[in-house]
């Protein structure tokens, strides 16, 4: 017969096993892969990612985050495949992916309020405004862009007395002559070329109410339905690193340049502090970093639709979520952790 010292043996026994077993499933973090879109640099969602590892945010969420970075735009690929949880991707490619071929990718935060598509003309050009770009040789980078083709039409421009060429990356083909008005990201060209000794004139598409949105963070629609907890941990990590950068910008770039080496620390700063400035509204003032409207997409993807960027109509709403970002917020301040 078993008595009572057995008993409690046998059930303190049990107890130091659940403490074991429970104690080993907290601290087994989860294995995430996380690609940015691009190479390294100081762009913020991919900031924001190096700063949650580095500064420990994803191991406080029980994330072991894998920081890969795309070289030939194979970042959408993996994410489809299951061999990427999360990447980056322009909130206007999300709606055009979306609708066609119709991938399941949803954006779950908005980094950048604000597109980074700009356009930029020398300043001793002559060119003063848009209507200045008549005449002109327009250079765009793989397509022309519905921004600049709302705000032609915003301006009463004539696109017919524009000369529209595809001319890539190189922002060179501007001072040299090549061509007069730059398709650009306002994080990047516009420094590079004022380092190389000459100035722009600079226009975006908010500057004439021309719906445009930047950088998100994206997951597949099974990674929603399947593992909602993580992407929950992945973003909260996230917005928690967006905290100490804004307030601790000369370490962030530390942290940028352990990553990207290569690169031009004046040029990273440039890169971080315009797109911090782009990453705030009232809306986000309200409701905390990384948040959306409905609003905010629906005039993008009727921006979208208008000038013949997206072949058909499909139900915008299925590109993006505030789900997450409606837990992890109570009134517009972080829950930590």
């Amino acid at each position: 017969m078993i008595n009572l010292l057995s008993i409690r043996i046998i059930i303190g026994l049990a107890v130091i096993l659940c403490l074991i077993l429970n104690f080993g499933c907290k601290n087994d973090p989860e294995q995430v892969v996380f690609m940015a879109g691009f190479r390294a640099q100081a762009n913020l969602p991919f900031v924001a990612a190096y700063v949650a590892k580095e500064k420990g945010y994803f191991s406080q969420q029980g994330l072991n985050v894998d920081i890969k970075h795309a070289s030939t735009g194979e970042h959408l690929k993996l994410l489809l495949s299951g061999d990427v949880d999360f990447t980056t991707a322009a909130a206007t490619s999300v709606l055009k992916r979306r609708s066609s071929p119709g991938l399941p990718v949803v954006a779950f935060a908005l980094f950048g309020q604000q597109s980074q598509q700009a356009y930029v003309a020398l300043k001793d050009s002559g060119i003063n405004s848009p209507k200045d770009w008549e005449g002109r040789k327009f250079g765009y980078k793989i397509s022309v862009p519905p921004d600049y083709l709302a705000i032609l039409e915003q301006n009463e421009v004539d696109r017919s007395k524009i000369d529209e060429i595809k001319v890539g990356f190189d922002p060179r083909i501007l001072i040299q002559g090549k061509v007069d008005v730059l398709a650009v990201f306002n994080s990047n060209e516009p420094d590079t070329i004022r380092n190389l000794g000459f100035d722009v004139n600079t226009w975006e598409s908010d500057d004439y109410g021309v719906p445009n949105l930047g950088l998100t963070y994206i997951a597949t629609q099974d990674m929603l339905d399947s593992n909602p907890q993580m992407i929950e941990r992945f973003l909260k990590a996230s917005i928690k690193a967006v905290e100490y950068i804004k307030n601790n910008r000369e370490e962030t770039l530390d942290i940028v340049m352990k990553y990207a080496p290569d690169q031009n620390r004046e040029h990273q700063q440039f890169m971080l502090n315009t797109e911090l400035n782009d990453s705030e509204n009232e809306l986000t003032l309200k409701h905390g970093f990384g948040w959306m409207s409905d609003n905010q997409w629906y005039n993008l993807y009727e921006m979208l639709i208008k000038f013949e960027a997206l072949p058909e109509r499909f139900d915008y709403k299925t590109a993006f979520t505030t789900k997450f970002l409606g837990e992890i917020y109570s009134d517009g301040s972080l829950i930590w952790p």
